[in-house]
């Protein structure tokens, strides 16, 4: 299978089309016309993981982050000078590697839709970008919730479900009866969130003055981490993955190792 087969199919599956205009989905380096020797999906695409893909055999870092938005001045190694985008394109094609990116094309999937919910044991009823369409692809997600459940609980929930301390703005002990998700950056999806009447939104990341407003205006938010709320996306690429002809054994995972961390009462004490 060559590496422009796997590009075509993926953007099948993910289209173009669905990407914002500032994204760069699809090949960002590499030689489309060769043949796949192995495969690593990764949430982005470091040079860490560039030569992690070479020293497993992979040819291909397919990844859901793109490489870069805007291209850097230079491909050049690693420098305090440069974006770190500069050194991983000049490594991979240092290395024969070829980088494939699907970023907001796959965030705006049904597949997409279903991840971060299912990990919580819920099913969406549309996506928190048409809200009163279930059968458009969009951002996000939209649940209701069975039962009674408190705010406290459902963060309680997202930590073991995402393997990270989530930051909460909202009353603990506050019902929750409806949930949206956004992978990533919340952005102005908050105010969809408020609109679907959303009591809570389970989001990567947001501003203190964004969670500020929105949670004296009624929406609760649960900050997962930008990296944590989309590692479950790799799941669904390396699906992908196999689902276009890839052999399953030569595809991999790189887990991410969170880049950053929180300082816990028994750590200080």
């Amino acid at each position: 299978m060559r590496i422009r087969d796997l590009e075509r199919s993926l953007f099948e599956r993910f289209p173009r089309e669905d990407a914002e205009s500032w994204d760069h989905v699809g090949l960002s380096v590499g030689m489309p016309d060769a043949e796949m020797a192995g495969i690593c999906v990764a949430l982005d695409a470091t040079e860490a993981n560039v030569r992690e893909a070479a020293r497993v055999g992979a040819n291909v870092l397919l990844t859901h982050h793109p490489v870069y938005i805007k291209a850097p001045d230079a491909f050049a190694p690693a420098s305090p000078e440069r974006p770190v985008s500069s050194a991983a394109i000049f490594t991979a094609a240092q290395l024969g590697m070829s980088i494939l990116s699907y970023h907001t094309n796959l965030d705006r999937s049904l597949e997409a839709r279903k991840q971060l919910p299912s990990l919580l044991g819920l099913s969406p009823i549309s996506s928190l970008e048409h809200p009163d369409d279930a059968s458009t692809r969009g951002l996000g997600s939209l649940c209701e919730v069975s039962g009674a459940l408190e705010l406290g609980e459902l963060a309680q929930s997202c930590a073991g479900a995402f393997s990270t301390a989530p930051r909460v703005w909202g009353a603990p002990r506050r019902s929750v009866e409806r949930v949206a998700f956004l992978g990533g950056s919340l952005g102005s999806f908050g105010e969809d969130a408020l609109a679907a009447s959303a009591d809570v939104v389970i989001t990567g990341e947001a501003g203190y003055h964004v969670c500020q407003d929105l949670s004296l205006r009624g929406l609760s938010v649960i900050l997962l981490g930008h990296d944590r709320s989309e590692e479950p996306f790799i799941d669904i690429l390396m699906d992908a993955a196999i689902d276009a002809g890839a052999t399953p054994s030569t595809v991999r995972r790189i887990s991410g190792a969170q880049q950053w961390w929180t300082v816990t009462d028994k750590e200080l004490a």
